[in-house]
């Protein structure tokens, strides 16, 4: 392959059917097998527990937890039994498909090549470069908080947040268009911002596994083969630091943007 073409290859979804009804196999088999092990994993250390002495995996399990359930409190007024097996959920799964970009780039597609016998197949590992799913994890967090904020303070009170917040009755129309856009960008800002950094990682990743096929070639590999394990090894380490960030983000604003739409309405009470 040539470089466009290797890049390209590795940016490109498995994928089958046309235009919108496109389905990318690869991200769907991927983020459900993450789902799937993030249950075993859960199920087994439940009945594995210990009270008295728990091991090594259990406590770093309950750390995770803790972590959590310290920051439901600190964010979310009130009481909801959704919120913190939500924000527990979101956040190791978006970590468990983030840290797919830190296995080897060429190692699964590779054998996944040897495989299906088919050296041109397209797998592309890390779910949370493709759009779709990025946008789908913040599109159920969004519609969540409409339901929430249409039970909690009633349709008409949600309505009433659209015509006259935040410049009040006199200014309607601009409410309106205010409140759409301060809405809409929810979903967007959690959507692109997850899948900006992991796509630009996943890119570094690329350009630096390029090194080894295009300069460590004969005597230049003394060289530019320790150069190659070196800037891996940086930036393994620095996004290792960028995964644990970003689904901490997302886990954060998830949790804020349900506590708004709880939060809003004892406001309302109080006046």
């Amino acid at each position: 392959m040539t470089t466009v073409e290797y890049m390209q290859h590795h940016l490109t979804n498995n994928s089958v059917g046309e235009g919108f009804w496109t389905f990318n196999l690869d991200t769907i088999a991927v983020s459900i097998m993450l789902g799937a092990l993030i249950v075993f994993v859960s199920m087994r250390l439940v009945r594995k527990m210990e009270a008295g002495t728990p091991g090594g995996f259990q406590n770093f399990v309950e750390s995770i937890l803790d972590f959590v359930a310290v920051n439901v409190r600190d964010a979310f007024p009130g009481h909801n039994p959704l919120i913190a097996p939500l924000a527990l959920t979101v956040f190791l799964w978006i970590w468990l498909m983030n840290f797919m970009d830190l296995i080897p780039i060429d190692l699964l597609p590779y054998l996944f090549q040897l495989v299906t016998g088919d050296s041109h197949a397209y797998l592309k590992v890390v779910p949370t470069t493709d759009l779709n799913t990025t946008l789908a994890m913040s599109l159920t967090v969004f519609f969540l908080v409409i339901f929430y904020n249409i039970k909690i303070k009633g349709l008409w009170g949600y309505t009433k947040v659209f015509l006259f917040h935040p410049f009040g009755k006199f200014l309607i129309p601009i409410n309106i268009i205010m409140t759409l856009i301060e809405e809409v960008a929810k979903p967007l800002s959690l959507a692109l911002r997850l899948f900006g950094n992991l796509f630009a990682g996943e890119l570094v990743f690329l350009l630096i596994a390029l090194i080894g096929g295009t300069l460590a070639v004969g005597a230049a590999a003394l060289f530019w083969a320790p150069v190659q394990i070196l800037l891996d090894l940086a930036w393994l380490i620095f996004h290792l630091l960028v995964i644990t960030l970003q689904a901490f983000i997302f886990m954060v604003l998830t949790i804020v943007y349900l506590g708004m739409a709880h939060e809003d309405v004892e406001h309302e009470s109080v006046h």
